[in-house]
């Protein structure tokens, strides 16, 4: 019964964007998730002129995205409304081929906001997605990206998929009928893989300083970088961790694999490996593939902060641009200018606080532009993503200090001690100026 309703609805690419109407919203699916013979057609049906307008919501676009949709000269047709500012989206906002027009339209938002914003503020016409192969009972899993895509899959007036082989069949809430799809193209191509980058001496510096406020036990959640990847490296020796992540990355996944993680401590999803969207490598993928012990979730349930806080001894990590004398930080805002997005960091910040036991971590080198500037200012001058009254643990490779519990002036002062020596002199100054210290 389900085959010959796949069958029905089995179509090409080019008519399958053919559902969207000329001026509406749609959204994609982020990251691995990305639909790229989808992203393809859509991108020559622009070009054909059969769209007026159409606004393209989305949260972290990658090759199949940049290459195609995310050319300059349909971005009169194809409107970019990312939640994220990646490479590709900040070239096309400082270039628009040296015109003084408007091309990228970035959504202000934290990550676990985002469901919301499909079901109450920005009514799509269509949604489009990589899923695994069918099921028996009819079932496609959203694979590696669970994130907005659930919501947005079953808010949309036409959910198109593109059913690709190699998408791992993942378990938890992930899972989308037949009859909930409007079309369904086949394209089966390598998913998109992260390669890892080599941890700095820093990194490994700074990794291994974190890792000692990770007992047995504990629940994690890592970003992406050198310094998460060093801290991986660095807990082969501890027992019963849990996963509760935004992200699942290869370096999690090893310590799954070699039973350091277990989840049998965790208080809500025990024994299970928890996270709302997975970025790494063909083995990861393979390994997460109809693996029970892998579930994904949306991101307003993964990275809500009561639902964090339940598990005792959540340690979440996360990498900021810089943080000042006050204990504010900025994680999204370079050179005057929307570098990235706020992500989750904030959800986890606060959530990691209120667990039993938990600890929020933001760790960075400590300086930038090999050593020219300091990444410890005396005021963050943009956006504050993480307030100071949040702020738990900060780490450089020049140690680890808890903000909790201290004044202003104790902050000041233990924050310039992980600073580079060579600007603490400065920071010092300012801090009297301040009145801080």
């Amino acid at each position: 019964m389900y085959q010959s309703l796949y069958k029905k609805k089995l179509t090409t690419p080019e008519n399958a964007v053919g559902l969207i109407h000329r001026k509406c919203n749609i959204a994609f699916a982020m990251a691995v998730g990305q639909p790229p013979a989808l992203l393809k057609a859509l991108a020559d049906r622009a070009r054909a002129g059969t769209f007026e307008q159409v606004d393209i919501y989305y949260m972290h676009a990658e090759a199949p995205a940049n290459n195609t949709i995310l050319s300059e000269d349909i971005l009169h047709i194809l409107r970019p409304h990312p939640a994220f500012m990646g490479a590709k989206e900040r070239e096309l906002a400082h270039s628009a081929s040296g015109e003084t027009r408007k091309v990228i339209f970035y959504e202000p938002n934290s990550f676990s906001q985002l469901p919301n914003y499909f079901r109450n503020y920005i009514p799509l016409d269509s949604f489009l997605v990589t899923v695994s192969p069918m099921d028996k009972a009819g079932f496609f899993t959203l694979g590696t990206n669970n994130d907005y895509s659930s919501t947005a899959a079953r808010t949309c007036k036409n959910l198109i998929v593109e059913v690709n082989e190699n998408m791992p069949r993942v378990f938890g809430e992930s899972q989308i009928h037949v009859s909930e799809v409007a079309a369904i193209v086949e394209n089966t191509v390598p998913l998109l893989s992260m390669a890892p980058r080599p941890p700095k001496p820093e990194d490994e510096i700074i990794g291994k300083q974190i890792a000692t406020l990770i007992p047995d036990g504990a629940t994690v959640q890592f970003g992406v970088g050198g310094v998460p990847d060093a801290v991986c490296s660095y807990l082969k020796d501890r027992n019963d961790m849990g996963i509760h992540s935004e992200l699942l990355s290869p370096g999690m996944v090893d310590l799954v694999k070699q039973g350091n993680v277990t989840g049998v401590r965790k208080n809500i999803n025990p024994r299970k490996h928890v996270f709302t969207l997975a970025f790494g490598d063909k083995d990861m993928y393979d390994f997460m593939d109809d693996n029970p012990s892998m579930e994904s979730y949306p991101v307003d349930y993964v990275n809500n902060p009561t639902i964090i806080a339940k598990n005792d001894r959540v340690v979440s990590v996360n990498a900021i641009i810089e943080i000042d004398l006050f204990g504010q930080v900025n994680a999204e805002w370079l050179n005057h200018r929307q570098f990235g997005g706020p992500g989750g960091q904030n959800d986890f910040v606060r959530g990691a606080y209120m667990s039993k036991e938990g600890k929020s971590v933001s760790a960075f080198e400590s300086t930038a532009a090999h050593g020219k500037v300091t990444k410890i200012v005396p005021q963050i001058s943009g956006v504050v993503t993480d307030l100071r009254s949040d702020t738990q643990y900060v780490v450089t490779e020049y140690g680890a200090v808890n903000l909790k519990g201290l004044s202003s002036s104790e902050r000041a002062n233990q924050l310039i001690e992980l600073a580079h020596p060579s600007f603490r002199d400065e920071l010092k100054a300012a801090a009297k100026k301040m009145y801080l210290v």
